[in-house]
């Protein structure tokens, strides 16, 4: 995964107002048809992918460039513009308890579609999986509390879901491509953007955690009982004539790394002792076992670095877009009167597209000239 950048992502609260969002969803429904009429639903997956892009779409339809809202407001709007009947796109999931819909929108979207059920099987894993490494396998400091979950006629997907963290009010945003995504553990990411980057963050997708994920999926195979002997070997005893090997890892070079090597007290036992049932052969497997969170990934990613050597990478994954102007006035009022002007003028340039005539969009296509592709 490249990270070429950053982008800023103050967590905030509250909800677009109404005469901005019934703009945004109609200029939003002109930039996605001309998107996909000229290229096709798979390239505006991949445009959604990328978190500039992203970004400035958010811009573009006058939404604050710096707010964790271009997340959830962007996505919310094209799940009510985009339609499986016109654009052949359809959203699934959202924010908050909306996001845990997204199984049922995955199953209506395979109604709509036609969809076999090897391919309805296939989707709703991939959705499920995605959230779960981001809330379980990369562990920064962020929950999930937003998942969108974008699915064309053809069976691709993209994901963009976003996290935050209430203790410094930040929010962090993770992109997916399924054609981009060959394996969900292994550097997945099209991009993880924010503008925190933590100096010590638990990330088992990175290469470098290979032989400590080995050693998760080994200990999870063994008999519970004695992976819990293993966490009270590790841990910290009550008495203080007793040692533990924390005793022995260095104090001062280490000193913020120590609290992160904490072993968490609310292991799920339950599911270690389901995965010690299922046998799970890879570290994709483990993780999709339920119950299998947070703590049970820390539990025995620490296991296999104190125990076995084998050290987890602690490199915290994390990558910036005006048009119309922001909704708070940042860094200008939005011109609503500008919006309107160019609803119309992307509506009739589609309709005049699927008419036959593209020299409307061929024009609009000229205007990339102006733009330098580094902006």
């Amino acid at each position: 995964m490249q990270r070429t950048g950053f982008a800023s992502l103050p967590l905030h609260y509250g909800d677009a107002p109404a005469w901005l969002t019934s703009r945004m969803h109609k200029l939003a429904k002109e930039i996605t048809a001309i998107i996909i009429e000229e290229y096709g639903a798979a390239a505006f997956l991949a445009r959604l992918s990328d978190p500039y892009w992203f970004q400035a779409l958010g811009c573009v339809l006058g939404y604050d460039w710096h707010s964790s809202g271009v997340t959830t407001v962007v996505t919310g709007v094209l799940k009510t513009a985009l339609s499986a009947e016109e654009h052949g796109v359809v959203v699934c999931g959202g924010k908050g308890k909306t996001s845990r819909k997204t199984p049922t929108d995955i199953l209506e979207s395979a109604d709509k579609f036609g969809f076999s059920e090897e391919q309805l099987q296939h989707l709703t894993y991939a959705s499920k999986i995605t959230a779960k490494v981001d809330n379980a396998a990369i562990q920064a400091g962020y929950q999930l509390y937003h998942h969108a979950f974008f699915v064309t006629k053809d069976a691709k997907w993209a994901v963009v879901q976003q996290g935050m963290s209430i203790s410094d009010r930040s929010a962090r945003r993770y992109h997916w491509l399924s054609d981009a995504t060959g394996d969900f553990i292994v550097e997945p990411h099209t991009a993880i953007v924010g503008d925190i980057k933590r100096p010590i963050a638990l990330n088992m997708t990175e290469k470098t955690s290979e032989r400590n994920r080995k050693v998760s999926v080994d200990l999870a195979k063994e008999p519970t009982k004695k992976l819990m002997r293993l966490v009270q070997t590790v841990t910290p005893p009550p008495q203080p004539n007793q040692k533990s090997l924390q005793s022995w890892l260095p104090t001062e070079a280490n000193a913020q790394k120590l609290a992160f090597l904490d072993m968490p007290r609310n292991i799920n036992w339950k599911a270690l002792f389901e995965a010690y049932e299922i046998q799970p052969s890879n570290y994709e497997e483990l993780l999709s076992i339920r119950g299998v969170g947070p703590a049970t990934v820390r539990g025995l990613a620490l296991i296999a670095e104190l125990v076995y050597g084998e050290k987890p990478s602690w490199n915290d994954p994390v990558k910036y877009s005006f048009a119309y102007g922001g909704k708070d006035g940042v860094p200008y009022p939005v011109n609503q009167r500008a919006m309107d002007e160019s609803i119309n003028i992307l509506k009739e340039a589609v309709q005049a597209a699927k008419a036959g005539d593209k020299e409307k969009t061929r024009a609009l296509q000229g205007l990339r000239r102006f733009v330098p592709l580094d902006a």
